[in-house]
């Protein structure tokens, strides 16, 4: 029997053109299948409709015996792996499927309607447009559309922004600016850099400081948090009168669509006002998933809240191996917190994997503990006030606060269906196309909100700049969800664009890329005597393309900052003899993937000598 694996992409009565269906047949284990299969589950996952696909494998010698019998039955001469069908019509082997793929995004994208030109320029509606949700995606596009829509600052307002937050099941809530802001990105950072600081203030003797400064005591919870939100509370300012200023209209009000052109607003008091426009973006963003088990709303946090607790954490479970959740765990355990990770699988999912295991190994020696293979089962509050977590293998760990962090969920309830908006079944995120339109044509999302969208601030923002270009500014651009960079601000952080190991392998096989890797120890830890060539990046090329360079991996402090520069390299096409061919900056980490020689296939030891 063979095994049949699930559909991908997005639900066939989605925004879109006609559904073709791509049946990928193989046997286990063949790289050319993995790469066939990774390339159209990736194009169906951002055709909007267009295209489903399915995969059927068998071990070889099965396949070998009914691809015999499949190639006789479509009158073809086919017998190696993969065997491609498209709508139930013979296509090919991996490079005819291939080829037929970015022919057909090609010819998505050429023949693509940019703007829902229907509606007529000049209208009756209250607004332009009007943009639910005012998070970074949507102030980012709420600015650039009014900047294109009223360039001399025409005094009624064309796009209007409605931003309202719902609290926490803890009763968190927060000003405008979206999750980024307020409980996101920017507090994660900064509490980051505290325990970061906490570490160099301990390390600090081995550079000439006073033995005394290591004896300051712990750390002050309330002052650390105090300050970040002091800041936070600026940005919130700043984002307000920043729309403002740009000529958007700005409400703090819930949004309801009633229609494909209508939103029901709510406000704090529970004041409702209707308003109309041509075109409206969904732009709500997600919120922390809870597990559904007792007591997780009723004594559990998220990074809705942690961010902003009047009270020191104290000893703390964390839920999960996420990234915020490591992230969490990471700056808990540096401001010396006693935390704990309940991790039922593995770290990092999504990520590559060797570097998601060193991140959770260069935790748990600093002292972070790891539970692994269990999951609570229940939360329970003692007449003390401490909060008990029972797991899954019976035991149970008392601590001081819960923190949940695995995964997000939409915040998709503004009733979508009275606009014709169609969602996932699966995800309950929004389906675009790849203009950004859902199901409506003159409705669009961006951002977290989307079906296979990346959940991350810079491409919200830059979604949403392009949105406004293409509706209001004759642009053409789309964006691309190809070589994102991103970093994870773990204590030993996390840095990459392209393709984790596992993957790269899956879509070019294996004896087709190099990976070139070193192993290190950054100057400024040597002094302070810390762990020796924990640190860890590398490179991944492909072999048939002159050694292009297809993805680079990190592990190190100020990882983000390295990778912001390799990664307009890399999306320009360098390839390894480019990073060869680049003086180094000395003495820097950076410097490290200009002299990469140890390849992973020749065995050689990776760890990093000299300077």
């Amino acid at each position: 029997m063979g095994t049949k694996g699930s559909k991908a992409g997005g639900d066939a009565s989605a925004a879109g053109a006609d559904t073709g269906v791509l049946n990928i047949y193989g046997y286990e284990g063949c790289s050319f299948h993995m790469r066939a299969m990774a390339r159209a589950n990736d194009v169906a996952s951002q055709s909007g409709g267009r295209l489903s696909v399915e995969t059927q494998t068998w071990p070889r010698p099965e396949f070998k015996e009914w691809v015999a019998g499949e190639s006789q039955k479509h009158d073809v001469k086919h017998g190696s792996s993969p065997f491609v069908t498209l709508n139930g019509k013979y296509l090919g082997g991996c490079d005819d499927t291939l080829a037929w793929l970015d022919s057909a995004v090609a010819e998505w994208k050429a023949g693509a309607k940019l703007i829902d030109d229907d509606e007529p320029e000049t209208h009756n509606y209250d607004y332009d447009m009007i943009v639910v949700g005012g998070g970074s995606g949507g102030m980012a596009l709420s600015k650039a559309a009014a900047t294109l829509l009223t360039p001399n600052g025409d005094v009624d307002p064309k796009v209007c922004c409605l931003d309202f937050v719902k609290p926490s099941p803890p009763g968190s809530t927060w000003g405008f600016g979206g999750t980024c802001v307020n409980v996101g990105c920017i507090p994660k950072k900064l509490f980051h850099t505290a325990a970061i600081t906490r570490d160099t203030i301990m390390h600090a003797p081995k550079y000439g400081a006073p033995e005394e400064v290591t004896k300051a005591g712990e750390t002050v919870w309330e002052t650390v948090r105090g300050n970040i939100q002091q800041h936070i509370k600026k940005l919130n300012f700043g984002a307000v009168a920043e729309v403002r200023s740009g000529n958007v209209k700005y409400k703090n009000a819930l949004g309801e669509l009633k229609d494909a052109h209508t939103v029901e607003c709510t406000n704090k008091k529970g004041k409702k006002e209707t308003i109309t426009a041509r075109r409206i973006v969904l732009a709500m963003g997600g919120r922390p998933a809870y597990p559904d088990i007792p007591g997780a709303r009723e004594y559990g946090v998220t990074s809705d809240d942690i961010f902003s607790l009047e009270k020191a954490p104290g000893k703390t479970v964390v839920v999960g191996a996420s990234y915020i959740a490591l992230e969490c765990a990471g700056f808990l355990t540096g401001l010396g917190y006693d935390t704990t990770v309940l991790m039922r699988s593995i770290p990092l999912r999504g990520f590559d994997q060797e570097m998601a295991n060193i991140i959770t190994d260069f935790m748990e020696a600093e002292g972070t503990h790891f539970k692994k293979g269990v999951t609570p089962t229940e939360v329970k509050k003692d007449e003390a006030g401490k909060l008990h977590v029972v797991l899954s293998n019976g035991e149970s760990i008392e601590c001081d606060t819960v923190l949940f962090a695995m995964g997000r969920v939409p915040d998709a309830k503004i009733n979508l269906e009275a606009a014709g908006v169609k969602t996932h079944p699966k995800s309950g995120k929004i389906v675009v196309d790849s203009v950004e339109r859902t199901s409506t044509p003159n409705i669009y999302a961006i951002g977290d909100i989307i079906h296979e969208g990346l959940e991350l601030t810079p491409v919200a923002i830059q979604t949403g700049r392009l949105l406004a270009k293409r509706l209001y500014g004759g642009g053409s651009q789309l964006m691309s969800q190809e070589m994102v960079p991103t970093t994870v601000f773990t204590p030993l952080e996390y840095g990459c664009v392209g393709p984790s190991e596992e993957d790269a392998i899956k879509q070019y096989g294996e004896s087709n890329i190099e990976i070139y890797h070193t192993k290190f120890t950054p100057l400024e830890w040597t002094v302070a005597d810390k762990p020796a060539n924990v640190c860890y990046l590398k490179l991944i090329t492909s072999k048939k393309e002159n050694e292009k360079v297809i993805a680079f991996h990190i592990l190190s402090p100020n990882a983000g900052e390295i990778l912001q520069g390799v990664s307009v390299a890399i999306r320009a096409g360098a390839t390894k003899a480019h990073f060869d061919d680049t003086v180094g900056i000395h003495p820097t980490i950076a410097e490290l993937f200009t002299d990469l020689k140890v390849t992973k296939s020749s065995g050689v030891s990776a760890d990093q000598g000299g300077c």
